[in-house]
């Protein structure tokens, strides 16, 4: 293990509100483990994150994650609070996106990388990733911006149904307005209504050419460029399992080389001097062979630790040697270890399908395949078993305990408004709506009132 100076702290700071997010423990484990005092801003003091035996302690996330004012405030009060300046590691977009907009503020009482102005808002910014990989020559799916609701469905017709929407500033979007980072778009009528939340959402819409999701076909790359420019650390992975199935998160990855991935990588860290930790996603068109850069995430991906050699160093690791002055020791390549998120790969699992079991003589077929992945896998006759879990761990196993527990009751609770909702839905259909007036009941005709005939000697009433 490479030397690290303990004397100096480290501050995760992760401003989203999802209690699920692995990244965050697995930075606090890494840390932890090698000897560092870890303090962490998460959405509550219960997340399964704060129960792990390496956090020091939890501050919590102000109310207004994008209140630039309030997050100075916090994390000056968690300054005042240690001996020295620590380590500050963004560990969401909106995380980074701060720390490099209070970059001149936090000097002296936190070590950073020295990041070019604006460049991490640049690169999280949909629309301006457009523009990046156009002027370096990246691959990139063919991207509208419309300016208008017709500009839009018409955009969409030309891109070829059905096509990716994306919102260029998503952490701008409202809590609880059903608006999402990204969604497929399947007819012009779609996309004429989604641009016509524009306003809601905050920030541009666009219209991506839809490429064809598959097994093998999305690959990231992490890595940390250090204060000259080039990335000390920096391994290619490909996805195995995702969540939801074909276009979400890592629930299975695995450490594989990708030398043109990482060539495109190394590429763009360089000519946008960008330094610090980054995680860029990609996928191979089959077409033509090219592999897309889909996102560029200016902070640590939730899979980080599967890039972990054996000495222990990852890219959070290699950051704070990086920053305290220490050497950022060369890693080795493990090519063939894997990484599982538990709860996602097994959403992952279930949502293939009773298809998806394949019997023994397939499943030797494919371990022999992607043992020929591995080089040098064949020549010693063995193959890399080396798996990481997100979750649980052995010197550790309370936040996988705690994580469990709300991940059932989170279970539980959407289950129970799925039912309700239907229960409702089918109620409404079988009562007539109370809303509408009851229809009137026609009545028999009746022959027009005359009144009665006055005898001669009644009385004339006065």
């Amino acid at each position: 293990m490479p030397s690290f100076d303990t004397r100096v702290p480290a501050v995760l700071m992760r401003l989203d509100r999802n209690p699920f997010h692995h990244g965050t423990l697995g930075a606090v484990r890494s840390l932890g483990r090698a000897g560092i005092e870890v303090h962490a801003v998460i959405e509550a003091a219960r997340s399964p994150v704060g129960r792990s035996r390496y956090l020091r302690r939890a501050h919590l996330r102000p109310d207004r994650s994008t209140d630039l004012s309030e997050i100075q405030r916090l994390l000056s009060e968690i300054a005042d609070g240690l001996a020295t300046p620590a380590v500050l590691i963004a560990l969401d977009d909106v995380s980074a996106i701060a720390v490099g907009r209070l970059q001149q503020r936090l000097a002296g009482r936190y070590l950073l990388p020295e990041q070019p102005s604006g460049l991490p808002e640049r690169v999280a910014d949909k629309a301006e990733l457009v523009e990046i990989c156009g002027a370096l020559d990246i691959p990139h799916p063919r991207t509208v911006i419309p300016t208008g609701a017709e500009e839009a469905a018409t955009a969409a017709w030309s891109l070829g149904l059905p096509v990716v929407a994306k919102w260029s500033r998503p952490w701008l979007l409202p809590d609880g307005a059903g608006l999402r980072s990204t969604q497929v778009v399947r007819s012009p009528k779609e996309a004429r209504e989604l641009y016509g939340r524009s306003d809601e959402a905050g920030s541009r819409l666009l219209l991506q050419e839809f490429l064809p999701p598959g097994r093998d076909l999305d690959w990231f790359f992490h890595g940390y460029s250090g204060s000259g420019g080039e990335c000390l650390v920096g391994a290619t992975g490909r996805k195995e399992r995702s969540w939801p199935v074909g276009a979400g998160l890592t629930a299975v990855g695995r450490w594989l080389p990708n030398p043109d991935v990482e060539r495109m990588a190394r590429q763009i860290v360089s000519s946008l001097g960008y330094r610090g930790i980054l995680d860029l996603d990609f996928r191979l068109e089959t077409a033509t062979g090219a592999y897309h850069l889909l996102d560029f995430n200016p902070r640590a991906g939730a899979q980080f630790r599967l890039f972990t050699d054996g000495s222990g160093t990852d890219v959070v690791r290699a950051l704070h040697l990086d920053l305290t002055g220490r050497d950022v020791p060369a890693q080795p390549a493990a090519h063939g270890r894997s990484f599982v998120v538990e709860n996602y790969a097994f959403l992952s699992c279930l949502s293939s399908g009773p298809f998806s079991w394949r019997t023994r003589a397939e499943r030797a077929r494919a371990e022999a395949a992607r043992a020929e992945e591995v080089p040098g896998a064949q020549a010693s006759g063995a193959r890399p078993r080396s798996v990481e879990t997100a979750w649980f761990a052995l010197d550790d196993p309370l936040p996988a305990c705690s994580m469990a527990v709300a991940w059932f009751l989170h279970a539980v609770r959407r289950a129970w408004r799925r039912a309700w909702s239907q229960c409702w839905r089918r109620l409404r259909r079988t009562r007539p709506d109370r809303r509408s007036p009851p229809p009137a009941v026609p009545h028999a005709p009746q022959a027009p009132h005359t009144p009665p005939k006055r005898s001669v000697s009644s009385p004339r009433p006065r």
